[in-house]
């Protein structure tokens, strides 16, 4: 087999990959493999060098991975532009197989990928990846007569790889029992440092709605998240979550999920059966 067609090979089995995750609803695999496969086919499209492929077949390509980022965008947000459903996806394949002979007009009214700031001209190399903001945790709300607010202090979490996890964050949200959105999400700067077997934080987090108001069978979550070099984007690794009867002065310890998250709290996972935990302090803040 030429090498082209060992890449072609690998492209449609990363395809297949993320549609059987798709279609057996584990999200987040799913979003890796069209990330993936995505950015493998843009590097091709960009290659300056001499290509196995003709100028149309990357204009396919880019066509292509820009419906995996279509599909991926709307697994991300339950209430994204870009619906792109897996059955349209699917359709995808023949093409990708057969990539070199493919003359027809491409099925959806997409553009190829247009240069990302994610890849250097020409390159894959993720030193060209822009560093991640520095959190984007948002101010205490102004106290109301009466009301009460909460600050959630992140200590530590326990993982049995801590070392291994680059750029750790967490991302806390306030979900309704349907599992969307109350506020607006907030990311915590990247984690202070790590020892052991914990990575620690130290950093507090302002609830953005007062107690009293928060809507009933809502919970806080916790998305622990780490960059994975090799795959070149940032991956939920565990989630954490805590329920509205759990919100008292002082220190909680809450266990580790799999994910992908479960924001309706159905179909939970511990981790792993050796109890890991994530460690805060919760101060309440009463205007009387």
């Amino acid at each position: 087999m030429s090498d082209v067609n060992k890449t072609i090979q690998k492209w449609h089995v990363s395809f297949r990959k993320g549609t059987d995750f798709d279609s057996w609803g584990q999200l987040v695999e799913a979003i890796d493999e069209y990330q993936i496969l995505a950015r493998q086919l843009q590097k091709e499209v960009q290659s300056t060098n001499s290509s196995d492929f003709t100028e149309e077949q990357k204009k396919t390509l880019g066509k292509i991975a820009s419906c995996l980022e279509m599909r991926s965008g709307s697994l991300q947000c339950t209430q994204s532009k870009e619906d792109f459903k897996l059955e349209e996806l699917k359709k995808l394949e023949t093409i990708i197989q057969n990539i070199l002979t493919y003359n027809k007009v491409f099925p959806f009214d997409v553009q190829p990928v247009p240069l990302r700031r994610i890849l250097a001209p020409g390159a894959g190399s993720t030193e060209a990846f822009p560093p991640r903001a520095p959190g984007t945790l948002l101010p205490r709300l102004p106290s109301e007569h009466g009301m009460t607010l909460l600050t959630l202090k992140i200590e530590k979490i326990g993982l049995k790889d801590a070392g291994q996890c680059i750029d750790p964050y967490m991302t806390v949200s306030l979900k309704d029992l349907n599992g969307l959105d109350v506020y607006p999400v907030q990311d915590t700067p990247v984690a202070s440092r790590k020892e052991d077997t914990y990575i620690h934080f130290s950093v507090d987090v302002d609830i953005q709605r007062h107690v009293e108001k928060i809507p009933k069978g809502a919970a806080i979550f916790f998305e622990f998240k780490h960059y994975k070099p090799k795959k070149g984007f940032t991956s939920t690794k565990c989630f954490a979550f805590m329920e509205m009867d759990e919100i008292k002065p002082g220190p909680i310890v809450i266990e580790l999920y799999k994910k992908p998250t479960d924001f309706k709290r159905k179909k939970l996972q511990l981790l792993t059966k050796k109890q890991l935990y994530l460690h805060l302090h919760q101060t309440l803040h009463k205007d009387s």
